[in-house]
């Protein structure tokens, strides 16, 4: 027989059992994590109807490069009154001359400084504080100094999001499309993290954002006291802080077209290992709950896959491999659609299948990485 007949239980039968098993919770996590954010339509975005004042915020370390390619397309956005303060951190190359050539044509650039001191080192969150207190207007808008808009429609999408009563708005930061696995995977990656934390938004138990696309209000930052309680962790100026400060009513998200920016994705392995390694040290920091939603996530994909492995331990249990990776590619298919259409990575969907079990191969090497690296005082 190519199946267990079932008619005794025996370690054939338990095989099957557990490959059953593993599909359920695979598909049970994806209803929860996935699902949500695929059926939300645009119709239900709360927006504002008001264009108040904002300030954009970009932190920058020797960036001259970037801020040539990227500021003017945040400087040229179709917004009636906003700022862009760009700080300049400890730069050594040619960052300040390119915020100053840019500050002569465009009134809205202000430059913030920052000077090196032999006698105290700090990390990118020191340089966030300075760009948020030189800020003029309440609602704040930030992005990276290697990021750029989608759109010149960008500002206004997010800055819509500050709605009556939301202090949060969470974006898409997405990453260049480019050839090569490497660039595949960074942008599957980056796309199921998003997917993520947009349906968390959407059932209202937010937890995380990305600093590359997201605004929040001056006041709530300091009624939370700024990054205080995580300032001594590198980095975390985004997810920590969003984590800490979001609450059921006061998060928002951004998902229409135009509204998401792309950055530049590493181009070595080695790279993106380490920029993994530094965002993973922030996962250990997060409420309870999330923590116990990311744990289930990770437990169900780690789970269903093993058991798809234990499937070679009997003859009359390979019928089921073919069978398992199917249906759970067939749900992703289902799932995904919708959500990777929204966020302008249907390329991705059908290479999810392969995609996802590499990346649950890769993670450990993430991890191992977090802990055997040197910190690193300012990074992305």
């Amino acid at each position: 027989m190519l199946i267990p007949e079932f008619t005794t239980i025996g370690i054939p039968e338990l095989i099957c059992l557990t490959g059953i098993l593993g599909l359920c919770l695979v598909t049970f996590n994806y209803l929860l994590h996935y699902a949500p954010f695929s059926r939300y339509k645009s119709t239900h975005l709360v927006k504002s109807d008001k264009k108040h004042p904002v300030s954009v915020v970009i932190c920058a370390k020797n960036e001259d490069d970037k801020l040539t390619e990227f500021l003017p397309k945040v400087l040229t956005q179709d917004y009636p009154d906003f700022e862009v303060i760009v700080v300049n951190d400890c730069s050594w190359d040619n960052t300040e001359s390119v915020i100053d050539e840019f500050a002569a044509i465009f009134p809205n650039l202000r430059k913030a400084n920052i000077k090196e001191d032999p006698y105290y080192k700090h990390g990118k969150k020191f340089a966030m504080l300075v760009g948020i207190k030189a800020a003029r207007y309440d609602n704040l808008v930030f992005t990276d100094a290697d990021c750029y808009p989608t759109s010149n429609q960008w500002l206004t999408e997010m800055a819509a999001g500050f709605a009556e009563g939301q202090q949060i708005v969470l974006g898409y930061g997405g990453y260049e499309k480019q050839k090569g696995l490497l660039n595949k995977l960074i942008r599957f990656d980056t796309a199921m993290i998003a997917a993520g934390y947009f349906t968390a938004a959407i059932r209202k138990k937010p937890y995380m954002g990305v600093g590359r696309n997201l605004a929040y209000t001056k006041s709530l930052f300091f009624a939370n006291k700024g990054f205080s309680s995580h300032y001594h962790i590198q980095s975390g100026d985004d997810d920590l802080f969003v984590n800490e400060a979001s609450t059921s009513t006061n998060t928002n998200i951004c998902l229409t077209e135009g509204s998401s920016t792309l950055s530049i994705p590493e181009q070595t392995f080695r790279n993106w290992r380490l920029q993994k390694a530094r965002h993973l040290t922030t996962a250990g920091q997060y409420r309870s709950n999330d923590l116990a939603r990311i744990f289930f996530h990770y437990f169900s994909l780690y789970f269903f896959h093993l058991t798809v492995l234990m499937q070679f331990l009997c003859v009359e249990t390979w019928i089921m491999i073919p069978i398992l990776l199917f249906l759970k590619g067939l749900l992703q298919l289902l799932l995904f659609n919708k959500g990777f259409k929204k966020l302008q990575e249907k390329d991705l969907l059908l290479l999810g299948p392969l995609l996802e079990p590499l990346l649950l191969f890769i993670y450990p090497i993430f991890h191992i990485s977090k802990i055997t690296e040197k910190k690193q005082k300012w990074n992305h």
